[in-house]
């Protein structure tokens, strides 16, 4: 007897629909899985007849095959558990087996029939909607990141046995109501906040310049002069996140098994904070099977590099395409896929070995002074490549903060009065772009570029100087040209001034000599 159910497996950030299908006939006892499983569902035959006898099933000596169609298409996962023991019990006869033909099913079992929680349901949770099926069975632990996607009946389960009443008719299984702008609601508040911060008002500045523009910014500084916690108070100024952004960050979490449980949404802009000694595939995902890095986490959010100079070079050099394009593609042996990875870099390093270039001398026995040789310093900022500074649109100086600063008593703007300048921009550039696959003044195409930052004559000329003077490529001079758009934004201005155009060549640091 032959008895179908469907499941999906899920490759990119997108869940494919797979058709099992479970044949048992008199023969020789054994157990085949076929159409392309990978290692964890090849092992699943085991925990499947375990779960099975001890849910109170018997099952006859038989010859059981399980076919997973299409064929040529890979699956992975330990999701297909579920379906496989549901489809087996249906050629028994012990449910009727017309109750699971038109269902998705996913979930993982453990030898005592369990259900445990998987990866990847939000996009079988999508995949469901999309192709019409009744039901969306899936273990209890995960129902929370389906409940977002509406229009599907869910059905969240325990153990086996559970799902085997509910198929049955004897058990009614009533899902928790979720509601989504309410998660959105809670999880924007944050513990960091810019009014902590003391001094440092320019770089403050620039950090919103590039929240309105959703730009790449480097920071450069001696240790100890706020960086990393300028960095980490980058996402408290940035438009809260749309539905939709909303639902590709869960999508990337839950298959990197990073969704927290019980969680339904990914509501607030990703940090992601990963340290120099990362691998080449951890940054950019990797694998057998590709799996997104932390720079598709960071998709729709924030990728902060510490250290800048101390990632490997070649490490560095993965980072030139994705700031490009804002998409990635892996490819091996097996199969090529793409992942999204719209973020904003911001990195910081010190401007020497020592970390002292530049930073005021101070008085006594402790000051401190840069004893590096100007070709050490040189050696130093030549780890990061020139093509990969070209892609950042901001480079400033962190100075150190004085005394009087940080015994001042009066605290600065917050993060809530900078994000409000910071959402007006962006919405000025929703508008201005409303025809376009473009999102922000930091993607904007050559076209878009002289459509809508097109200097005057005095803002041409100093932009001149500046090449001539610094050396500066073509690509950098678009990106200072962006950036004024975007510091034009920030004063409501319809054109490009001269003002904004030298505002954004401050913001070029590292193009000048040492």
């Amino acid at each position: 007897m032959i008895a179908k159910t469907f499941s999906a497996t899920v490759l990119g950030i997108d869940a494919h629909l797979i058709e099992v299908e479970v044949d048992v006939s008199v023969g020789m006892s054994v157990f085949n899985i076929v159409g392309l499983p990978d290692g964890t569902i090849k092992e699943s035959r085991d925990r499947i007849l375990s779960a099975i006898n001890n849910s109170g099933f018997s099952f006859p000596v038989r010859k059981i095959v399980v076919n997973l169609a299409p064929a040529p298409l890979r699956k992975i996962g330990s999701g297909f558990d579920l379906p496989i023991a549901l489809a087996l019990l249906g050629t028994m006869g012990i449910f009727p087996p017309e109750n699971l033909s038109r269902a998705m099913v996913v979930g993982e079992l453990s030898l005592d029939g369990e259900i445990r929680p998987v990866r990847g349901v939000l996009p079988v949770a999508i995949a469901t909607r999309e192709h019409k099926l009744e039901h969306l069975i899936l273990p209890k632990a995960n129902d929370a990141e389906a409940a977002v996607v509406d229009s599907i009946k869910r059905v969240p389960v325990s153990t086996l046995f559970e799902v085997v009443q509910f198929l049955c008719g004897d058990l009614e299984i009533k899902p928790i109501e979720y509601d989504p702008q309410s998660i959105f609601t809670q999880e924007q508040n944050y513990e960091e906040d810019f009014q902590d911060v003391k001094g440092q008002e320019h770089v403050k500045r620039a950090l919103e310049v590039a929240a309105a523009g959703s730009h790449n910014l480097l920071m450069l500084g001696p240790p100890g002069s706020g960086k990393t916690m300028l960095a980490r108070r980058m996402s408290t100024i940035l438009p809260e996140l749309s539905f939709d952004e909303a639902l590709e960050c869960t999508k990337i979490h839950s298959i990197a098994g990073l969704l927290p449980s019980g969680a339904a949404l990914i509501a607030r802009r990703p940090f992601r904070f990963p340290h120099h000694t990362i691998s080449q595939g951890g940054l950019v995902g990797g694998g057998s099977i590709p799996g997104p890095g932390e720079i598709s986490l960071s998709h729709n959010g924030v990728l902060f590099l510490d250290e800048f100079p101390e990632f490997p070079r070649a490490t560095l050099e993965l980072l030139r395409q994705p700031l490009e394009d804002g998409r990635l593609t892996i490819s091996r042996a097996a199969m090529s896929l793409e992942f999204p990875c719209s973020f904003m870099l911001l990195a910081s390093m010190n401007p020497c070995p020592c970390g002292y270039h530049g930073a005021p001398s101070g008085q006594g026995e402790n000051r401190r002074e840069c004893n590096c040789a100007p070709q050490q310093i040189q050696k130093y900022r030549s780890k990061i490549s020139g093509p990969l500074l070209d892609r950042i649109d901001l480079h400033l100086t962190v100075p150190a903060v004085e005394y009087d600063k940080l015994a001042e008593k009066r605290q600065g703007e917050s993060s809530g009065t900078i994000r409000g300048r910071v959402v007006q921009a962006r919405q000025i550039q929703q508008k201005r772009f409303r025809n376009s696959s473009t999102r922000n003044n930091a993607g904007m195409t050559r076209r878009e570029l002289n459509m809508y930052s097109e200097p005057s004559d005095d803002s041409r000329k100093l932009l001149e100087q500046a090449m001539t003077r610094m050396g500066l490529s073509a690509r950098a001079h678009d990106r200072i040209l962006k950036v004024a758009r975007t510091i034009a934004d920030l004063a409501d201005s319809m054109n490009v001034e001269t003002q904004h155009v030298a505002e954004a060549i401050q913001y070029r640091n590292l193009d000048r000599p040492i």
